[in-house]
């Protein structure tokens, strides 16, 4: 179960915007039951993607965040906004996963029951290492008159 480093993406497909770009995949018995306890705070484009799961709990929680209920296919079935601690959801019994974001998000992306989801696994792209340029050696010609161009300069002046 390796859930530790494992992040996805959430598009909102039918609204073309994005809910977050950095959500953690909880879908161990342990990760599902801390969700975001424990944290102060979510940060912007952050969240935690609950799977499976149709209801929450906000027991023990510092914040206020944004609730999104998903089905099987990724279609939106429920959205609550500005949960406050110390609180349980009823279960959607439509859901099979569910999104907490941070305040705001729904309404930021305009997410709405029956919207259609995107959601895919994170992964940064590694830039494969450069290879080694040859730079060739280039002589650069000095603005600066030698003492011997002077005299030859001077030379034809006279002549």
């Amino acid at each position: 179960m390796e859930t530790r480093d494992r992040h996805v993406f959430v598009y909102n497909k039918t609204k073309e915007t994005f809910l977050a770009f950095r959500v953690k995949v909880a879908d161990s018995i342990f990760s599902r039951l801390t969700g975001l306890l424990g944290r102060r705070s979510l940060k912007p484009d952050s969240g935690v993607w609950i799977c499976p799961a149709n209801a929450i709990h906000t027991i023990g929680m510092l914040f206020s965040f944004d609730l999104v209920l998903i089905d099987k296919d990724f279609k939106v079935v429920g959205v609550r906004e500005m949960i406050r601690p110390f609180k349980i959801t009823r279960p959607n019994f439509r859901a099979e996963s569910v999104l907490e974001l941070p305040s705001h998000s729904i309404f930021k992306s305009r997410t709405e029951i029956g919207d259609q989801l995107v959601i895919e696994r994170y992964e940064a792209k590694k830039s494969p290492k450069p290879e080694p340029v040859e730079i060739p050696e280039v002589q650069l010609a000095s603005s600066r008159p030698t003492p011997d161009q002077k005299v030859e300069s001077g030379k034809q002046m006279i002549m």
